[in-house]
């Protein structure tokens, strides 16, 4: 192997959904101490800590990366650090602990991701989300991440035709993926009929985004430990993390064409070429299904369908659970849950899982590669991943 790759040897990860009996910090401690665990390393080895962490107002921890020390007197006095990034902060605080140790500055980094949103209304939720939009234009700042994506649901429909239907088989497919995911949010079977259907139980959101379109407001956290090559070999599993790429693009809307997702399609192809794999390789995929037309305008931006045609993926059954290349195995955000800083992290928990034969909820068989795609804002930051199972 390489010596400068660096592997995902450990994970822990809480149950996601609303939690009202645990802190930020609790969470925090709870997946540091399972993450520990599962490497079988002493906390005193770690050697740098990274915590992705959105925030913005949900509670009043602004200063929590030293808050992971509560969960070991060792680990006092090691550098930890906060990463933001707004929906791809998780994401931020991997990049950031990889490149701590390409750097050589670490050989074995833990990197945690928290979020603790329930506390909050879902006007304040929605309030304190909409911080990560572009805020020096009336226009744009007046509008909600919803608002937003059904924006970008109307432009679908007017360039090319209703996504409706196929965003309701999405919400059908990652709502019964979860339901053997012991860890997601969300275990309740939806019909296709209930998710295409404008009713009391599934409004409008924001037209034409209904309910069932939405991601949810999660508690939650996750961790894994990141190690150097050389310190790799030492831990029973090990994940190879054969490729990165990190792509931001505009803030303001106005100055970019949504539905051609740019930022996603160049960090995905970025990621592929990097790890030497096509689409063909890959055995699983995670994405960022913050509203359901974004896992459809993913669909396209990962090359499963042409642009105006990512129905097809589903159509064709390809990302169903028992496709080709299934998407959100673990319920993504529309079921899994979504605590924004957490999420990223999730992703790569839940792969590493997945790769190492012990896979939380529906398992791919003799999977080799998987492929993460985690973002912040409206397809701002883009994070895309190449994880590879290691072979004995």
């Amino acid at each position: 192997m390489a010596k400068n790759t660096v592997s995902i040897v450990a994970a822990g990860h809480s149950r996601f959904g609303r939690v009202t009996d645990l802190t930020l910090e609790d969470l925090i401690v709870q997946v540091t101490r399972e993450a520990l665990t599962d490497a079988a390393v002493d906390a005193s080895e770690i050697d740098a800590i990274f915590l992705g962490h959105f925030n913005s107002g949900m509670v009043p921890d602004g200063f929590p990366a030293s808050l992971v020390l509560q969960a070991d007197p060792a680990l006092r006095f090691k550098p930890a650090t906060r990463c933001e990034n707004a929906c791809a902060s998780g994401s931020a605080a991997i990049q950031a602990g990889i490149n701590a140790i390409l750097s050589g500055s670490a050989d074995l980094v833990l990197v945690i991701g928290a979020e603790k949103m329930t506390a909050n209304t879902t006007a304040q939720v929605t309030k304190a989300l909409a911080g990560a939009g572009y805020q020096n234009d009336t226009e744009e700042s007046g509008l909600s991440f919803p608002q937003l994506f059904g924006l970008a649901a109307q432009q679908y429909l007017q360039r090319y035709q209703s996504p409706l239907a196929s965003m309701a088989k999405i919400a059908v497919k990652n709502h019964a993926n979860a339901l053997t995911n012991p860890l997601a949010q969300m275990h309740k079977a939806m019909s296709f009929e209930h998710c295409n259907t404008v009713s009391e139980s599934n409004p409008y959101i924001a037209e034409p985004l209904r309910l069932t379109d939405c991601s949810l407001i999660t508690d939650g956290a996750a961790a894994i430990v990141l190690a150097s090559a050389e310190r790799a070999k030492q831990f029973r599993r090990e994940v190879l993390i054969r490729a990165t790429s990190q792509v931001n693009d505009f803030l303001p809307i106005s100055q970019r064409d949504l539905l051609a997702f740019e930022g996603p399609q160049r960090a995905i192809q970025n990621a592929l070429r990097s790890a030497q794999v096509t689409l063909s390789d890959i055995n699983f995929a995670e994405v960022h299904d913050c509203f359901t037309i974004a896992e459809l305008l993913i669909y396209e931006a990962m090359g499963l369908a042409p642009r105006g045609e990512g129905h097809r993926a589903l159509d064709d059954g390809i990302v169903q659970a028992d496709g080709r290349l299934p998407v959100n195995l673990s319920g993504g955000l529309k079921a899994k849950g979504h605590p924004v800083g957490a999420t990223g992290v999730s992703m790569h928990a839940m792969a590493f899982r997945q790769l190492t034969a012990e896979a939380v909820g529906i398992a791919v068989p003799d999977a080799e590669f998987g492929l993460l795609f985690n973002m912040g804002g409206m397809a701002v930051a883009n994070y895309a991943s190449v994880l590879q199972a290691r072979r004995a």
